[in-house]
């Protein structure tokens, strides 16, 4: 168990937590949310002891063991894949370290033969015997091959990096395991190899995630992070919503019988102060009109965007029609030859971990790229708006947002701008922000307000969850569910994925699988594709053999 007793953080005149008192208990898995800025990833750091209160403490049960993820994808660079992992045993780790020196040594004593008893005898009550095993299993279910297990961690690319750094947390059964955005930068695979875990882990974990699905999934419990305080509620994420909102509507109902009663006794007072036969129970009421207390009912701090895009201009029916795409980038085939049609009322999810495709597809279509072999033709009635995601080029610029955003208005009327800015939240003086200065959330709001403005009739996302929070994640879901026109897209969260897309393509080494489906409809199927691909294995292995024979 670990529990935060009457924890404070001032952060000058601020108080970002206020006698925050909060159990987590074995079992349990409980999610960290709340509005950006509240103090999620801040909480985190004082439960793991990386940052001291202003007043309180963190208490864990003595003798458990406390698995931080890490975010600095670049801090183990120079160490072999398979000991970056099972170092986030450090004691398992330091004991297969000092076994290998004794044995090492040339003239082995008594003395080291005690202390090696004593190590075996540890190392073997810890499970060393299948650490390897473990850490092998991990980095297999993340996505990274038994190839590059023994590779080191600086010749991974960012995405595997971030893979070993969730296994090195995962590793050796913690205690209680701490995650801030586990989900981030993982394939969708990854993220359901890892929801599986998670369910099946016994011990605590305690989770900040903007990842809904993610949430739902893995979740026993929901710490909402609002006005200084962290209020604990039962369930997963949905339950926290419907329990949250009932709440307030009990609240609002209690305050209004309240009110009610006190205008009530007001007017019996009003009456009857000034008679003689009934100042006693005028009086009486006075001492119950005293008494009622309405309830505060603070309004959450957490905001909505309102993200509606609406095409000036209907979709005909011929949308896109792509013939044998191929595209090579830094010496890897991402395209072979891809072809598909695009019809109208289409929402695809690009998705597979090679993301590297998606983006490059998304290039093309755009003109950013051109293709080494193949054409792709859009349909005269198309228009299209695109979120790339690497869009920092896009604020290389000392505009302020009102003008930055106006560049790309066909009414050049600033009113006209500020509407679009006030409905992502850039309202007043944060128009006047340079778009140089922006944080990522910041950046993305305003390339989604440049979309809406455009008008198209196709719209075209790289990754457009990234640097949201989940009003912003949850309002641009809805929009995209809403659009009445073509959408492609490539998104890791799940919910998303589910509900916008009607067809779902995977790319799978440089080739595509199409599918007109859900998501779920698509992962359903899917086991059976897994399967036709083992079988498909074992027979050009059994030719291999065969071959050489």
């Amino acid at each position: 168990m670990i529990s935060a007793n009457g924890i404070t953080l001032r952060i000058g005149k601020k108080a970002l937590f206020e006698d925050v008192n909060i159990k987590f208990t074995e079992g349990n898995c409980y999610g960290i949310i709340g509005a950006n800025g509240a103090g999620k990833s801040t909480f985190l750091r004082i439960l793991s002891g990386q940052l001291e209160p202003t007043k309180g403490s963190v208490s864990i049960t003595p003798g458990q063991r406390l698995s931080v993820l890490e975010q600095d994808q670049f801090k183990y660079d120079d160490e072999i894949v398979m000991d970056a992992v099972m170092q986030g045993n450090a004691r398992l780790f330091e004991i297969m370290k000092e076994k290998e020196a004794l044995y090492a040594k040339e003239d082995f004593s008594d003395e080291d033969g005690e202390k090696a008893a004593e190590l075996e005898a540890e190392f073997s009550e810890m499970n060393g015997w299948e650490a390897e095993s473990d850490a092998a299993t991990l980095l297999n279910g993340l996505g990274i091959d038994e190839p590059l297990h023994y590779t080191r961690v600086g010749d991974l690319n960012g995405s595997d990096k971030v893979k070993v750094l969730l296994a090195r947390a995962l590793f050796g059964n913690p205690d209680i395991l701490l995650m801030d955005e586990p989900t981030n930068h993982l394939d969708l695979a990854a993220i359901d190899w890892l929801e599986d875990w998670l369910i099946d882990f016994e011990n605590t974990v305690i989770v900040v995630s903007h990842d809904r699905y993610f949430l739902n999934k893995v979740c026993t419990a929901i710490a909402d992070v609002d006005y200084s305080k962290i209020q604990l509620y039962s369930g997963n994420y949905d339950f926290w919503y419907e329990s949250s909102q009932l709440m307030i509507r009990q609240m609002k109902e209690a305050n209004r019988k309240k009110e009610e009663k006190i205008k009530e006794l007001q007017e019996f007072i009003q009456r009857f102060a000034a008679n003689a036969s009934k100042s006693k129970q005028a009086t009486s009421r006075k001492r119950a009109l005293e008494k009622i207390q309405l309830e505060e009912i603070r309004p959450s701090s957490r905001k909505y965007p309102y993200i509606d895009f609406r095409p000036d201009r209907e979709i005909g029916n011929d949308v896109l029609e792509v013939r044998d795409l191929t595209k090579t980038v830094n010496g890897v085939k991402v395209l072979d030859h891809i072809s598909f049609t695009l019809n109208k009322g289409e929402k695809v999810a690009f998705v597979g971990g090679d993301e590297l495709a998606k983006t490059t597809l998304f290039q093309i279509l755009m003109g950013e790229l051109e293709p080494d072999e193949g054409t792709f033709k859009w349909g005269v009635t198309t228009s299209q708006a695109y979120f790339p995601k690497d869009n920092g080029y896009e604020f290389d610029s000392d505009l302020k947002i009102y003008d930055w955003l106006q560049q790309y208005s066909p009414v050049k009327d600033i009113t006209y701008v500020r509407g679009f800015l006030g409905r992502m939240l850039f309202a007043g003086e944060d128009g006047e922000k340079k778009v140089r200065v922006l944080s990522g959330g910041e950046r993305v709001r305003c390339i989604l307000s440049k979309m809406m403005i455009s008008g198209a009739n196709v719209l075209i996302f790289d990754e457009p969850t990234n640097h949201l929070d989940m009003e912003s994640i949850t309002a641009l879901n809805q929009g995209m569910i809403k659009f009445p026109s073509v959408i492609l897209f490539a998104c890791r969260d799940h919910q998303l994925v589910q509900t916008t897309a009607n067809r779902i393509i995977e790319f799978v080494n440089g080739s595509i699988i199409d599918k007109m489906s859900t998501y779920d409809e698509y992962l359903a199927s899917d086991e059976m594709a897994k399967k036709r691909q083992v079988y498909t294995l074992s027979e050009d292995a059994l030719q291999d053999e065969a071959e050489e024979a």
